[in-house]
């Protein structure tokens, strides 16, 4: 086996880790909702090396017979398509490992363009009906309200950020629950957590086949929703904002916003995710060992340097 031979491989052991037993193990992990920030960047690397090792042991293998190193081998195979011929050892195997290695980037890029444009196109269009249907707050033209009996919050993101309302919220809060309600949804704006969960979307879209995409997304959205939780925590304080989702919760409606953006989850898993919510808030502030951080901190940067190293010496 060669050096090369070599390196696919090992991106390959690591693509399949990252696909499977580290999601799952981090999944089931506890130490997240204390530290949600390096947990979400954690998440991150995860997905992105995960792609990369899966892609660049793809094309380390299949390169190998077209040179020396990977800038001689791109530069090979590239003058071999267009020119030819086709060095003596290479064979069918290496050219659909090329294949597949170009597909498969060409697909994750194409299904993250898809997705970040179909939300867009689904906000925009929410916003317009949002501006036939609502009326602005008074005194907070960026928070509008929908006439509607079921309590709801959301917000929506984008040229004309708002946050929405419905009455049956606002009668069913008290003016300092609702403040904090509204300081959550805010700080889903300000963050850009719309982002984020676009991209995992997209994971999920382009490995459907992968039930860990899932996972990751679901696991994802909930650490968000902890993020904008600390923010309305810090304004409100933690029992304002735990009272203020057990209300919401004990109403057997918790995430079903009238005109909200699409929520795949079911009844079951958003009052999952309310009740993870307001046990974290219960519970107080909690953080994660300096210890735990340092090694988060580490396997997060290593898990970005890594798998490009990784192709790019091979």
């Amino acid at each position: 086996m060669t050096a090369v031979d070599g390196t696919a491989v090992v991106l390959g052991l690591l693509a399949i880790a990252l696909a499977w037993p580290v999601p799952l193990l981090l999944a089931r992990a506890k130490w997240p909702a204390a530290a949600p920030v390096l947990a979400v960047a954690l998440w991150q690397s995860i997905a992105l090396a995960g792609g990369i090792s899966m892609i660049g042991s793809l094309l380390v293998a299949g390169l190998e017979p077209f040179g020396d190193d990977l800038w001689s081998r791109i530069g090979g195979a590239a003058a071999s398509v267009f020119h030819g011929p086709l060095p003596a050892d290479a064979t069918l195997l290496n050219a659909f490992l090329l294949s597949a290695a170009v597909l498969l980037t060409a697909h994750l890029l194409l299904n993250l363009a898809l997705t970040s444009a179909r939300s867009r196109r689904q906000r925009h269009r929410h916003l317009e009906l949002l501006t036939l249907l609502s009326s602005p707050l008074p005194d907070a033209p960026a928070t509008r309200v929908i006439d509607h009996p079921a309590p709801a919050a959301y917000c929506l993101p984008g040229a004309r950020s708002v946050t929405v309302l419905s009455e049956g919220m606002i009668a069913l809060l008290s003016p300092e629950q609702l403040e904090a309600v509204v300081a959550h949804e805010r700080a889903h704006l300000r963050q850009k957590h719309h982002l984020l969960l676009d991209a995992f979307r997209s994971w999920k879209r382009s490995l459907p086949w992968f039930p860990i995409a899932t996972r990751a997304q679901d696991a994802v959205a909930l650490l968000l929703e902890m993020l904008a939780d600390d923010t309305a925590r810090r304004a409100e304080g933690d029992a304002v904002l735990a009272h203020a989702i057990r209300i919401v919760d004990e109403t057997g409606t918790a995430g079903t916003a009238l005109g909200a953006p699409k929520d795949q989850r079911t009844p079951e898993q958003r009052r999952q995710a309310l009740l993870a919510r307001e046990e974290r808030l219960v519970a107080g502030h909690r953080t994660v060992g300096p210890m735990l951080r340092a090694t988060v901190i580490a396997t997060t940067a290593l898990l970005v340097a890594v798998p490009p190293l990784l192709v790019l010496l091979s």
